[in-house]
C-alpha cells in the first residue's frame, strides 16, 4: 500500500473521534466562525501532537504520573456538564465560545495522534515522512471536524434542545468509560 493511503487511512481513524464529538458539540448550535476556528486547531492539533509524541516519546511517558484515560474522562465529564446547564441557562453558558474552551476540545480529540507520534520514533521514519504524515493527519482531521460540528448543527436546527440533552448524555458515558479504562 502506499505511504500517501497508509498516511491517509490512519489520518481517517485518528480523525473519527473528532468526527463524532462533533456532532454532538455541534448540537449546541455554533455559529458559522467557530466551526471554522474549532475545525482549525483540531487540524493544528493534529499536526503538532505527533510531532510532539515523536520529540518527545518514550522518554516523556516513562516520568508520566497522570494516566491520559482519565485526562480525558475529566475533560469529558466538565463539557458534559457545561452542556446540561447550557440547556437550563442557555444565556448564562455557553460552552465552546471562549478560545480556551476551543483549544481544549482539540487538545482532547488530538492526544490519540500523540501516540502516533511515539510510533514513528520506532519505525525511524526520517523527519520529511513524519512532515508529510503530521500534514495528511491534520487535514483529516480539521476536515472531519468540520463536517461533523454541521451535521450536529443541522441536528439542533432540526430537534432542538433534544440532541444537545442527548449529546450531553453521551458524553457524560464517554468520561465514565475513560474513567474506568
Amino acid at each position: 500500500m502506499s505511504f500517501f493511503v497508509t498516511n491517509l487511512l490512519v489520518g481517517i481513524g485518528l480523525s473519527m473521534d473528532a468526527f463524532s464529538l462533533a456532532i454532538l458539540y455541534g448540537t449546541i448550535n455554533l455559529r458559522r466562525k467557530t466551526i471554522w476556528q474549532l475545525s482549525t486547531i483540531v487540524g493544528i492539533y493534529h499536526f503538532f501532537m505527533p510531532l510532539l509524541g515523536y520529540l518527545i516519546g518514550d522518554h516523556f511517558l516513562a516520568r508520566y504520573i497522570l494516566d491520559p484515560e482519565f485526562l480525558v474522562g475529566a475533560i469529558f465529564l466538565v463539557i458534559a456538564i457545561q452542556m446540561l446547564l447550557s440547556l437550563k441557562k442557555e444565556e448564562e453558558v455557553k460552552p465552546l465560545q471562549s478560545i480556551g474552551s476551543l483549544l481544549l476540545f482539540g487538545f482532547t480529540v488530538s492526544i490519540d495522534s500523540f501516540s502516533i507520534g511515539i510510533g514513528f520514533g520506532t519505525l525511524g521514519q526520517s523527519i520529511i515522512s513524519i512532515l508529510s504524515s503530521c500534514i495528511v493527519y491534520s487535514l483529516t482531521s480539521a476536515t472531519f471536524t468540520y463536517f461533523g460540528l454541521t451535521i450536529g448543527t443541522s441536528l439542533s436546527h432540526r430537534f432542538g434542545k433534544w440532541s444537545t440533552f442527548i449529546g450531553s448524555i453521551i458524553l457524560l458515558g464517554l468520561s465514565i468509560h475513560y474513567f474506568l479504562i
